[in-house]
């Protein structure tokens, strides 16, 4: 039996379009008298054409953009605030039909073209508002986890910041705001949306879901056959350090993890990526690397270096306290390690380090302002 996917409305009834497969605008064109055809007219105005209203849709005819206009949404979110950095880096803030607010942020690698033009632009997207795993270096996490994003939602980030900057998005990474494989099926509901290579949007080899280790949900990526890229947040080695820092590991502790790696590497072939944000006196040792290179060596994989971006704005406690970055110096030592012990890494630029960089932190802030003024 298909599971009835979730639709979101505003206060007078009208539905959002955006993450209607073909499929279901053809079946919504159908429930307003028309023949299905429109649906895929709809679908490829959405999607590929990247229509932003109903007017623009101009092979329908008058009458039918009217009714739209009266039964259904093309857009969902509210730009509620952006940020730029010196880096080039764009953090945007939207706001959710139903009040809830939600981070997008834009990378631009540092590598450019021929035109001096980043050769990258990848976009981070959020896939719940707030979070219920409550990773200790994590801002989100203080948020707590409202709801998830539907599938309408997830893609109208990628839509709306390429309408903004003008610019084509060429990587997507569901690391933003939330835990993507506890929202799998709108997830992957979107994953296929953008897939579509009838939508020109972003092919399967240029995405990534990065999960903070929810077993069941990376087998059955393996199973389902997805074909975008798996990253996986780790970030310590042992779990005495993991259940501390990632209260999910008490679930699912590292062997339990690493057993789900090797399923999903037999079953697809995929090479993964490692993240491993770097802490002071915390995971930054030589046996740390060890341990480390023994993981990568397990399947093909990479690991993806990352700077710790403090979360003090959110009056951390406890081992969130405690959590401070490594000096570039140490950064610099462990990476030399990883190589040393034959590990392929990346190291991720601290990107928009002079604006809220923390995920979830321009979130909180507005949240906090609007408190304040009640």
């Amino acid at each position: 039996m298909k599971k009835e996917r979730k639709e979101i409305s505003d206060s007078v009834g009208r539905r959002s379009l955006l993450g209607m497969s073909r499929e279901e605008l053809e079946a919504f064109v159908t429930s307003l008298g028309e023949p299905a055809y429109r649906g895929r007219q709809v679908y490829e105005w959405l999607y590929k054409k990247r229509a932003t209203s109903f007017a623009e849709m101009t092979s329908l005819s008058q009458p039918l953009r009217q009714q739209f206009d009266e039964n259904a949404l093309s857009r969902s979110l509210t730009l509620l605030d952006h940020q730029e950095s010196t880096d080039g880096t764009l953090k945007f803030l939207f706001k959710t039909l139903d009040g809830y607010n939600v981070e997008s942020v834009l990378i631009p690698s540092e590598a450019r073209d021929d035109q001096d033009e980043p050769k990258r632009r990848t976009l981070c997207i959020s896939s719940q508002v707030g979070c219920p795993l409550d990773c200790k270096f994590c801002a989100t996490a203080s948020m707590k986890l409202k709801r998830n994003l539907v599938a309408g939602e997830i893609l109208e980030q990628h839509l709306r910041v390429e309408e903004l900057v003008g610019e084509r998005i060429t990587n997507l990474v569901y690391m933003g705001m939330g835990e993507p494989m506890l929202n799998y099926d709108e997830v992957f509901h979107s994953v296929r949306i953008f897939t579509d290579p009838a939508n020109d949007l972003v092919p399967a080899s240029r995405i990534t879901i990065s999960t903070s280790g929810v077993v069941p949900s990376i087998k059955r990526m393996a199973d389902d056959g997805e074909r975008v890229k798996l990253a996986i947040s780790l970030h310590v080695t042992t779990n005495g350090d993991r259940d501390r820092l990632m209260p999910i590991n008490r679930k699912f502790d590292i062997a339990e993890l690493m057993d789900a790696v090797e399923y999903y590497y037999r079953k697809t072939r995929r090479p993964v990526t490692y993240e491993y944000i770097l802490f002071d006196g915390l995971n930054d040792s030589p046996e740390d690397v060890r341990r480390l290179a023994r993981i990568t060596r397990r399947v093909p994989s990479k690991v993806n270096v990352i700077p710790f971006h403090p979360i003090d704005f959110t009056e951390p406690t406890g081992i969130s306290a405690e959590l401070h970055p490594a000096s570039p110096e140490r950064f610099n030592y462990f990476i030399g390690m990883l190589q040393r012990e034959g590990v392929q890494v990346m190291v991720r630029s601290s990107s928009g380090v002079d604006i809220d960089a923390a995920c979830g932190q321009l979130a909180i802030r507005h949240e906090a302002i609007l408190l304040a003024s009640k």
